[in-house]
């Protein structure tokens, strides 16, 4: 890696200040270029962060020529704009999901395979402090083998969520929406906990708002794990408000409870908490607070000779889960064996 690496934000949305202000705060980590098909977005970020702004991200590549491209476009331009920055041997870091579909992202996962380049997938709540103990705890074995999992994901979300942003709402432009787009983090904390999705039944439906969007905001799901253990994942965003995420681990030896903090219980009664960060982040609240740390982790480890250990394959893992419960026509109820 230079003594300064440059980067670009292609997508000047939401979660984009989240990444700029991680980009600022970084010694060595020159912001070069925003890009954004929207001129008002567009324009205030470039304006904000004194750099040029790009209507095309192709036309970046070509004159900013950054080191890095963070991507946090709408999910379907995900794969078309890592591809054109991977031809240009440009690193690569994706928000989730990897794709919109899975056959898209089989084509990134191709693509990251042939080059130098490297390709990470924002799923920061893995380096969430929390989560981060919960992992170790498991994989010492001190709590013995996980034996299941319960997670929640109960938001809400209204009309405006959905009319300010259209794309949210539609299977072509989002590739789904309770699972794709908010639960996928849970989804993926609970398969990196408990071991590879082996088997998947669940179901997956729109309570509120179907004469305005296309896809799901309430689902279920069932998993079984590779070393036994079973998951039961529910989440929607008809819910009144905005409840904490919830994972619930029981081990032979233990449990581990995450609402915010962690609290541990062993079998000898005993219990400790492990407190989960609470900085002051430009970003909301249920992101959590790890986005900086995922990101200063992925340009450190731009030399090494390894890919980035949340890279699409590992991203992959949670996208197939998630569709195996849209089924392939859509929404439906299904039951079939996950693949790798």
């Amino acid at each position: 890696m230079n003594a300064v690496t440059t980067a670009a934000v292609i997508g000047c949305g939401d979660v984009a200040p989240v990444h700029l202000d991680a980009i600022a705060r970084e010694a060595g980590i020159e912001l070069v270029a925003v890009c954004d098909t929207d001129p008002v977005a567009r324009a205030a970020t470039a304006e904000r962060h004194g750099v040029p702004g790009y209507a095309d991200h192709r036309t970046l590549l070509a004159r900013a020529r950054p080191d890095v491209v963070h991507v946090c476009t709408p999910h379907d331009q995900h794969v078309p704009v890592a591809l054109d920055a991977l031809d240009a041997g440009v690193h690569v870091l994706l928000e989730k999901p990897l794709a919109h579909t899975v056959d898209e992202a089989e084509r990134l996962v191709a693509a990251a395979g042939r080059g130098r380049a490297r390709v990470g997938v924002c799923f920061q709540n893995r380096y969430n402090a929390t989560a981060q103990a919960a992992h170790e705890m498991l994989r010492s074995g001190e709590l013995g083998a996980v034996l299941g999992t319960v997670a929640t994901v109960m938001w809400t979300r209204t009309p405006d969520y959905y009319r300010a942003k259209p794309w949210r709402g539609r299977w072509a432009t989002a590739g789904g929406g309770l699972l794709i787009n908010q639960a996928i983090h849970t989804i993926d904390l609970v398969q990196w906990l408990a071991g590879d999705v082996v088997e998947v039944s669940g179901s997956a439906s729109t309570r509120l708002y179907g004469d305005l969007i296309e896809v799901e905001d309430t689902a279920e799901m069932l998993l079984s794990h590779d070393g036994g253990a079973r998951s039961v994942v529910v989440g929607s965003l008809a819910n009144v408000v905005h409840a904490p995420v919830t994972i619930d681990v029981t081990a032979e030896r233990g449990s581990l409870s995450i609402r915010g903090d962690l609290t541990v219980t062993r079998a000898d009664g005993t219990v400790h908490t492990v407190p989960e960060r609470r900085a002051a982040l430009n970003g909301r609240s249920y992101w959590g607070v790890s986005h900086e740390h995922l990101i200063r982790d992925f340009y450190a480890r731009l030399g090494d000779d390894e890919p980035f250990w949340i890279g699409p394959r590992e991203a992959m893992k949670s996208l197939r889960i998630l569709t195996d419960v849209y089924a392939r026509s859509g929404i439906g109820r299904i039951r079939h064996t996950a693949t790798g």
